[in-house]
């Protein structure tokens, strides 16, 4: 092996140095392992000692091979002996000052040539190297932990960056077997700045009451095929670490509303309910395993009312064939009868809006969320409005679920759960490519590699139809009367051009 930095210094032997540390060894660089904790860099070296020799023990590398690993894995104990690195990665405290200081130490030891890293996540690279002699020798370098798994990189150009520097570092990454992507020095680079619009708006949608934290989260996994869903997503990485994040980009935006942060997370955070690592979080766990609650049952329902649609429903022939699918009595007169259930189907508006604007009964009316073909999700979703009947609304529920297909009954909503999450994680996906802090093509990379989504923010937005997401938009910023709703230009010219929202002019 002949790596593109022979010998590299790991400053910080957590969780995210540790990894770093094993990619690099791995890559056949020569690495020395340092941290200000006594005992920390051994029990880090020991620790991958220990996952080498799992790897043995599974045939999936030669002894030789880890003893070669070993002999690279070098423990110093203090900065002075990092002298003769090539690179030197800092993966410490999230904290500027101790940052600057660090690197200021560095500069003063290293050669000129030497490369300087930060793992920041959130962090301005140029911040931190503004007080360095040579500033275009620092850029950032931030890994996913766990590292070995997350096989995507940032690699961030502070103002002064050299050019060459993010070369190297690019070169880097392909030898640790990452995929590595550009960005510029913006709050959050790529994956923290795209997935600001998955949770803050699904604590929207929480601290609305239009639906609980169960609820949401099969929602948004069974409509649009997330992994995980936010809440279960923020138990797993913890509220002391994604609050944090999410407020300091907020105002590193000058509190853009577009990334408003929630006090439903801050009030948690401060009692210490922060997710499963202590058992407690959106969800409470035993053994490790979340206790999730039981969906309602559907309604057993004697006798369903005929069904009318509006005629402004999204998607209303498929509705139409979807309930005769479901053996519905269907009314097409053009208004309904004194009986009939009302359905509606609106994009980005809420029932209330859709019943008062078409004269509708209110106590009759029902809204079906029909964003994506039915065929394509796992579940169905029903919102009521403040006047909807209890009996129109069991009927609703047991109608569709005649199939056996899940349904979820929410409360009033502009753009229900799905909609409105989907829309504010395209459009934050757009206002990126319109801002220059990446190409549309590494931001869909950086987004399915580092956020496991089902597909990039941008491949979403054309899954729906660009268009399709501008409606929901406008109409929730006529719902909610709130600036963070307000369409990027990225986003608004396409949609109006009908172009796709990877399309980049020429």
């Amino acid at each position: 092996m002949n790596p593109t930095f022979q010998t590299v210094g790991i400053v910080g032997a957590g969780a995210m140095g540790r990894g770093i540390a094993q990619m690099a060894a791995q890559a056949g660089s020569t690495v020395f392992l340092f941290d200000l904790q006594p005992g920390a860099a051994d029990a880090a070296r020991q620790s991958l000692a220990d996952t080498w020799q799992k790897l043995v023990d599974k045939n999936k590398l030669e002894a030789t091979q880890r003893a070669a690993l070993m002999e690279r894995l070098r423990v110093v104990g203090d900065l002075a002996s990092l002298a003769p690195c090539d690179l030197v990665v800092e993966a410490i405290v999230e904290r500027i000052d101790v940052k600057q200081k660090l690197f200021g130490e560095l500069e003063s030891l290293l050669a000129d040539s030497a490369v300087l890293a930060t793992n920041t996540s959130s962090l301005s690279v140029t911040a931190i190297g503004a007080s360095l002699k040579r500033p275009g020798r620092l850029a950032g370098f931030h890994f996913f932990n766990p590292v070995p798994l997350m096989r995507v990189v940032e690699v961030i150009a502070g103002l002064k960056t050299e050019s060459v520097v993010c070369q190297q570092l690019t070169a880097y990454a392909r030898e640790f077997g990452h995929t590595p992507v550009s960005a510029q020095d913006t709050p959050g680079f790529i994956v923290n700045h795209a997935g600001r619009g998955y949770g803050t708006e699904a604590l929207r949608v929480a601290g609305e009451r239009v639906a609980d934290f169960a609820t949401i989260d099969r929602i948004l996994k069974d409509q649009m095929g997330f992994r995980l869903g936010p809440f279960e997503l923020m138990d797993l990485t913890a509220l002391d670490v994604s609050h944090p994040v999410m407020e300091s980009i907020y105002r590193q935006y000058y509190d853009e509303p577009r990334y408003r942060p929630s006090v439903i997370t801050a009030q948690r955070l401060a009692g210490g309910v922060v997710g499963k690592k202590v058992g407690d979080g959106f969800y409470a766990y035993e053994n490790g395993v979340a206790k999730v609650p039981p969906e309602p049952p559907v309604p057993d329902v004697s006798s369903t009312p005929p069904v009318w649609v509006s005629p402004k429903a999204a998607r209303r022939a498929e509705i139409y064939q979807l309930l005769k699918n479901l053996g519905a009595s269907i009314e097409t007169a053009q208004m309904p009868s004194a009986n009939a259930l009302i359905l509606v189907a609106p994009l980005g508006l809420d029932v209330t809006t859709l019943a008062a604007v078409e004269r509708l009964d209110p106590t009759r009316t029902v809204g079906i969320d029909m964003m994506l073909e039915d065929a394509a999700t796992k579940r169905r979703v029903l919102a009521t409005n403040p006047a909807t009947r209890p009996d129109m609304r069991d009927a609703a529920h047991a109608l569709f679920a005649r199939d056996g297909k899940a349904v979820s009954v929410v409360k009033d909503s502009g753009g229900f759960v799905t909609q409105r999450v989907v829309a504010t994680i395209v459009n934050i996906a757009a206002d990126m490519c319109q801002q220059g802090i990446c190409s549309p093509k590494d931001l869909e990379i950086a987004v399915t590699l580092g956020l496991g989504y089902p597909m990039g923010p941008l491949a979403m937005g054309d899954k729906v139809g660009p268009t399709n997401v501008l409606e929901i938009l406008f109409n929730m910023g006529t719902v909610y009367g709130d600036p963070r709703y307000r369409p990027s230009p990225w986003l608004r010219r396409r949609g109006a051009l009908g172009l796709s929202l990877m399309h980049e002019e020429a």
